[in-house]
């Protein structure tokens, strides 16, 4: 049984939500050992999407445009190339 791609429409808070969830039933070691392989796979999956984001968090922060006087002037454009 495959696990399913997180979606790229899945936020960050609710990816990061059902990776806690993983790790605490991990934690517990209670799964059979296929279900576990299972969820460690979802879990890496969802680390994945959940460090995409917030990198692509972090480049619209670095975007940030500021002014002469330390305010927030607008943004650049991000170049993803």
């Amino acid at each position: 049984m495959d696990t399913p791609e997180p979606s790229s429409e899945l936020s960050f808070e609710a990816a990061l939500a059902r990776l806690e969830e993983i790790v605490r039933t991990l934690e517990k070691g209670e799964a059979p050992l296929d279900q576990s392989i299972e969820l460690y796979q979802e879990g890496d999956k969802l680390k994945r999407h959940c460090e995409a984001r917030l990198k692509a968090a972090q480049a619209r922060i670095e975007q940030i445009a500021f002014g002469s006087d330390g305010k927030p002037a607008g943004a650049k454009p991000f170049d993803v190339g």
